[in-house]
Order: structure tokens, then C-alpha cells, then sequence
């Protein structure tokens, strides 16, 4: 099991993610659960033993990432540790994105 760390973007994301579901919904509960389903996958990649994700190449050497409804996780894997880099609404311009950053 690797230890799951994030990254500030990728809690900032979070917060961005929670507050646009709030926002659009109307409902708090809403925003809640849904990040808290994105954590709990975030927990449930890096309690699995060995490599996953699609590697993306294209992005930054290292980059991997696995999807969750319409967002998609980035992460890479250092050492002993499962890093989330960030978190997109995967209908956005991921290159742009990372070339922003």
C-alpha cells in the first residue's frame, strides 16, 4: 500500500470541485458527497499493490491517471507514496491545463 499524499492543486481542486457542485445544485450534501466519493477513490488507488492508471506521456513524464464519472485523477507514483497532482473535469483541455501550471 502506498501512502496517499496530495499535492495543494490537487486540494484546491477539491475545494473548486465542491463549491461548483454547490453552486450548481444547490444542495451542500451534494458537493460533500461527491468529493468525498473522489478522496475515497483517491484511497482506493493507492491501497493497490503495484501500477495503475493510464500512463500520459504527453503530459509529463511520470503522469498517470484513472477517471471517476466526468473528472479524471492525475497522480504519479515517488518512492512509497501515491501523489495526486490534480483533479479535472475531464471535458476541459487537460494540455492546456498542465501547460498553465
Amino acid at each position: 500500500m502506498y501512502k496517499l499524499s496530495y499535492t495543494e492543486q490537487a486540494k484546491s481542486d477539491l475545494v473548486a470541485i465542491q463549491r461548483y457542485i454547490i453552486q450548481t445544485s444547490g444542495l451542500p450534501k451534494t458537493g460533500y458527497n461527491f468529493t468525498k466519493k473522489l478522496r475515497n477513490k483517491c484511497k482506493e488507488l493507492a491501497s493497490i499493490k503495484g501500477i495503475i492508471g493510464r500512463e500520459r506521456p504527453e503530459i509529463m513524464k511520470g503522469i498517470r491517471s484513472h477517471p471517476v464519472e466526468s473528472y479524471v485523477i492525475f497522480f504519479r507514483y515517488t518512492e512509497d507514496t501515491f501523489e495526486v497532482i490534480t483533479i479535472i473535469e475531464g471535458h476541459k483541455d487537460i494540455i492546456s491545463h498542465f501547460e498553465m501550471n
